[in-house]
């Protein structure tokens, strides 16, 4: 009966350490991926938000202009998009600061750059 007592009491703090841990796992893996809007026009983007929390970043990239354009960050980067097309890049990134940029030739340093902040 004692060693009985003891495997219910043993069980009982392994699945209590197991519920507490859980909910902490549970946020940060189902956490809403943040969404930022990027409008390509020529020569410049805008971004709906400058920052965003560290997890899964949601790119929606469009081109209002004429020109192609395509959007980087991270090593990654959108297709070339022709004017009035739109593409998503899914990114996960680590609190810091993300330089992002159009890679096609000359656009970033006409001013088609920035900063993107991951707190």
């Amino acid at each position: 009966m004692t060693r009985f007592r003891v495997a219910i009491l043993g069980l009982a703090v392994a699945l209590g350490t197991l519920a507490w841990a859980l909910p902490a796992t549970a946020h940060q893996s189902h956490a809403m991926p943040a969404t930022i809007n990027v409008t390509a026009y020529d020569i410049g983007f805008k971004l709906s938000a400058k920052s965003a929390p560290s997890g899964i970043v949601i790119f929606k990239v469009k081109n209002t202009g004429h020109l192609q354009h395509d959007f980087m960050i991270d090593g990654r980067k959108t297709p070339l998009l022709a004017g009035g097309k739109s593409n998503t890049l899914r990114v996960t990134l680590k609190k810091g600061s993300y330089p992002y940029k159009c890679t096609v030739p000359g656009h970033a340093a006409a001013g088609m750059k920035g900063v993107f902040v991951v707190k």
